[in-house]
Parts: C-alpha cells; structure tokens; sequence
C-alpha cells in the first residue's frame, strides 16, 4: 500500500498505482456495495481527502485519476448521485467528527441515497429567502415547509436540508443546514409532471418532521456558508455523471452497478435536449434540404462557433478544478454560455423545422427530439442558479461592481418575509 500524503505523484504514477491495487482486489463476485467497502478502506474512493477520513492527503485531481483507472481496468468506481457529489464533500468541509463518523462512510458507499432540499417555490433564485423553518424543541428541531425541484427525493434515504433557524436577523444569517432523514412521518414526496412530460423531479412537503440537533453541520446560522460550498460542488458534480462500465466485465457487482445507473440515468435522459441538440442541427438541416439556405447556415455557424468557444470556457475550469483552485469566474461564464448555446440551438431547429417542430409524434426520425428540446431549453436558464444570478455574481463578485439596490439588505427578515414568527 502506497503511503498518504505523496503529493508530489504524477497522474502517470497514480494511474498506475490505481490499477495495480485494483487487479490485486477485484472481485465480481462480490455485491457492489461489498466491493465499495473495499474501494473505500484503499483511500481510492476519494484520493484527495485526509487519510484520516478515507483518503491518501493527494491533490485534486486524483479523484479524476483514480475513478477513471478503475473503469478502464474493467471494475466500478464510486456511486451516481448527490450522496457522493454533494452530501459527501459537505460533511466532508463543514461537519463534526460525529457527523462524519455516523454518515460519511455510508455515503461514499452508495449504501444511503440522497437528495437535496435547497430551493422554495415562493422564494425563486433568492435561495436565501428561503421560508422553511427550523424550530428548536430540546434535543431536536422540528421542520416545517415546502421544497421544489428535488431530484431522487422520492427514493432517497436522507436529504442536505437548508431551513430558517432564526428571522429576526437578515436572511442570510438566519439560516442553518441540517441532514434529514427523509423515511419518516411529516416528509411527503409529490412527483412534478414537466411540459416535456417527463417526471425528473419533485417537490417536498415538510409537515412537522424532526432532526436530531446532533446533524445540523456546522452551527446556528451558518447554513449559507455551508450552502455556499454545496453549490461550488453541485457546479462540478453536474458534469460527473460518468456510468460508462466496461462492456467485457461481468458478474455480480457489475449487474448491480449497471442497475444502479440505469435508475439514476432515467432523471437526466431529457437533459442533451435541455442543452439544445446542437450535433443534431447539420443532420436536421440536410434532412429537409435547407442546407444551402445562407441564412440558415450563418446561424449555424454562429451556433457551432459559440459552442465551440463555450468548450473552452468549460475546460479552463475543469482544469483549475483539478489544480485545487477556488472557483472563479470560469462557472458563471460556462453556466452562461451554455444558456446561450440552448436557446441558440432552439432558434435554429425552429428556423429548420417550422410548424413541424410542434410535433411530438412526426413522420421524420427526430421529430419527437427535435419538439422536446423546443420545450426542454429554457430549464437550461433556469436550473442550477439562473442567467441573472450569474450576472449578479459576475458582476459584483469578478468585476467589483456596484450590487444592486436591495431593501432587506441587513434587515431582520421577520420584516421582509411575512413571517408571523
């Protein structure tokens, strides 16, 4: 076993040290939750974490390194989710050793599923004016309110959770973050019907539901800080959705990792429509003889241009990721850019298809495709902090400019929220 702390290693050497210890582990007869026990206790899981929590004190970017040597090998890395992605790294920056011993390890595991109980339909992009209350009755806090667009909430075993602890200071500071158990009474899940008709998400009804006062992470009022570091790891977790498996490997733990992932996908199949299909629109274009059309093919080339450069944008990022870099201003651009990609990429299957776009059920191979990126692209706007937010955060946070005129800015939000508390 290779001894922690070895920063100076090159992603050559990891890659090889990774896959040597998987060849000397590997067992496919072993379920796949046996077989991440394994992954864990070898500090391969998370390569970057502290050895004293499950990892070898190595840079960032060999989690990178050894989830893909696993694969390659022919074995399962880490598990799909919000538990490994956002969970996870959380507790991992901002919980108590107790928190850590009592969930950590069964995280990193894939033994609970998790889900994410952030956003409020009557608070919108302003996470932070959030309504859902935290009220403390001796050892436990009793929640009440409604969260919305939750994804896996409805199989999930716990759940990050951001609640109202106090409203008679400003609203970023009365908030706190807690993890909740989400099987049990005053915790009802309602899927949500899309206009793509799919059902990806859920809203969350919070009815009286407790939480031991033991798994608020950090303390009373620091849930902002918390969310804060979440969101700088839900910006990176979007883009790691890889559930590629070797088609070669068998056995017991590849069947159950391919089941796994087969669940997790079906909440982000609609998603290359939410980003607009651009590789579809040359295809499309020729497919209805308007390739030549010079108005058409200058929006084209806008398209792919844009894209191309927005690529690039994203690739500075994941690269400064990887160096252990704090987050810049690479996120909001690329979150921006791919906003703009949708709804270029939106405009042009309009242009291409016409009335025929309305069609869901058309004559031609990719009409059903094309209809629902038509309605799919503005969540693109939307999900994950929307187009304004990212200018606010561009604007006051990179370029230093002025923050735009607020009237509850530092006062108490019992006077601006409508609380009767």
């Amino acid at each position: 076993m290779n001894e922690p702390g070895q920063s100076n290693l090159s992603e050559a050497t990891v890659h090889q040290q990774v896959t040597d210890w998987f060849h000397s582990a590997w067992d496919p007869s072993l379920s796949l939750l046996a077989w991440r026990d394994l992954l864990v206790d070898s500090g391969w899981a998370v390569p970057s974490w502290s050895s004293n929590w499950f990892g070898r004190d190595l840079p960032a970017w060999a989690d990178r390194v050894a989830h893909s040597a696993i694969r390659k090998a022919g074995g399962v890395a880490v598990p799909l989710g919000a538990g490994f992605g956002l969970a996870a790294p959380t507790m991992y920056d901002h919980a108590s050793d107790q928190l850590k011993t009592k969930y950590l390890r069964s995280t990193l595991t894939g033994e609970l599923a998790w889900c994410q109980l952030f956003s409020e339909p009557g608070a919108g992009s302003d996470l932070a004016g959030l309504k859902a209350t935290a009220i403390r009755d001796g050892d436990e806090w009793i929640i009440n309110g409604q969260k919305v667009w939750n994804t896996s909430a409805d199989h999930a075993d716990m759940a990050i959770l951001v609640a109202r602890t106090d409203w008679g200071v400003s609203k970023h500071s009365g908030l706190s973050y807690f993890l909740i158990e989400m099987l049990q009474p005053g915790v009802e899940v309602r899927p949500i019907e899309q206009m793509n008709y799919h059902n990806s998400f859920n809203e969350v009804f919070l009815s009286d539901a407790r939480v031991p006062h033991e798994n608020m992470v950090a303390g009373e009022g620091d849930g902002w800080k918390v969310a804060r570091g979440t969101l700088a790891h839900e910006r990176s977790f979007s883009s790691q959705r890889n559930a590629d498996l070797s088609p070669a490997a068998s056995g017991r733990v590849i069947d159950e990792a391919q089941a796994e992932a087969v669940e997790y996908l079906k909440t982000y199949e609609w998603y290359p429509q939410r980003m607009g299909r651009p590789d579809l629109v040359t295809p499309q274009a020729k497919a209805r003889g308007k390739i030549n059309d010079p108005v058409l093919r200058q929006a084209m080339m806008e398209l792919t241009s844009f894209q191309q450069a927005s690529e690039w944008t994203a690739g500075r990022a994941k690269a400064a990721r990887e160096l252990g870099r704090p987050p810049g201003s690479e996120g909001s651009i690329g979150k921006l850019a791919l906003s703009e990609v949708a709804r270029r990429s939106n405009h042009v299957h309009s242009t291409i298809a016409g009335a025929r776009g309305m069609l869901r059920d058309g004559p031609e191979p990719n009409d059903e495709v094309v209809a629902e990126v038509l309605v799919s692209t503005p969540a693109q706007s939307i999900a994950g902090g929307t187009d304004e937010i990212q200018h606010n955060i561009l604007g006051e946070n990179m370029l230093g400019l002025p923050k735009e005129p607020s009237v509850d800015r530092g006062m108490p939000f019992r006077d601006v929220g409508g609380s009767s508390s």
